[in-house]
């Protein structure tokens, strides 16, 4: 942990949206926002890491009321100077075991973000935590990427996913501890600066196998959030466990 705020605080979170600006892309945002809509139907929803808001504004903006968990302050302070961002509720911590009141008709985790558990344990204890907060036929929904070891030659642990004249960007892969990282280096007025940040990668039956642990059953899991169909060859999914109901 860099401070209070682990891995993003204020150095991060100032730059945060500018660096993952294709993620607030409509054509990104709209078709998860349009899925957790729709699950929401009438409740409430629950976002576990809120961030900057990228999902929770907008879903907000449909007349969902949306509460978030997360650790960082700072980009919290980033949601809150955003239009509408004084209505989200944000409750400050571990989105794996912190609780907040009531309950929600769907939880979710986007972008990759149960991976910044790094451990089987907490991701085991984000879903009880998730289920936790759902009520009788509520659903919790996770974004996520494929692990591409199939991108690994013997030998190799690296693999990287962006290299311009300033930035070069790639993931590290231990298979025997389901540990990798994703790092930065970034030139900045001639000089290298290095930015890294843990992970743990999960498989999709791994997930399927903690929902089972926390009571829930898999209802569909697609390639991308327009329902496109999980196959072998998808690089991600978005899959949707249900709670049962009474």
């Amino acid at each position: 942990m860099l401070d209070e705020d682990g891995y993003f605080g204020e150095k991060i979170a100032a730059g945060y949206d500018d660096g993952s600006a294709d993620m607030f892309r409509p054509d990104v945002v709209d078709p998860a926002v349009d899925v957790l809509a729709g699950l929401a139907g009438d409740g409430r929803a629950l976002e576990l890491g809120i961030g900057t808001g990228r999902i929770a504004l907008p879903l907000a903006a449909r007349g969902v009321p949306v509460h978030g968990i997360d650790m960082s302050r700072a980009m919290v302070a980033r949601l809150r100077g955003k239009p509408g961002g004084d209505g989200v509720g944000v409750t400050i911590g571990d989105f794996a075991t912190t609780r907040v009141e009531g309950q929600f008709t769907v939880a979710y985790l986007v972008f990759n973000t149960i991976n910044n558990l790094t451990t089987q344990d907490a991701q085991v204890d984000c879903f009880r935590n998730a289920a936790a907060h759902l009520a009788p036929g509520g659903c919790f929904v996770v974004e996520v990427g494929v692990p591409e070891l199939r991108r690994l030659p013997p030998g190799q642990s690296a693999v990287p996913f962006r290299i311009t004249p300033t930035q070069w960007a790639f993931d590290t892969y231990d298979p025997a501890t389901q540990a990798m990282s994703s790092n930065y280096v970034t030139i900045v007025d001639g000089r290298a600066e290095h930015w890294s940040l843990p992970f743990r990668y999960v498989w999709p039956a791994e997930l399927d196998l903690m929902a089972r642990l926390a009571g829930l059953r898999l209802r569909d899991r697609w390639e991308d959030w327009n329902r496109a169909p999980f196959t072998g060859e998808s690089t991600r999914h978005v899959s949707v466990w249900e709670k049962p109901g009474p």
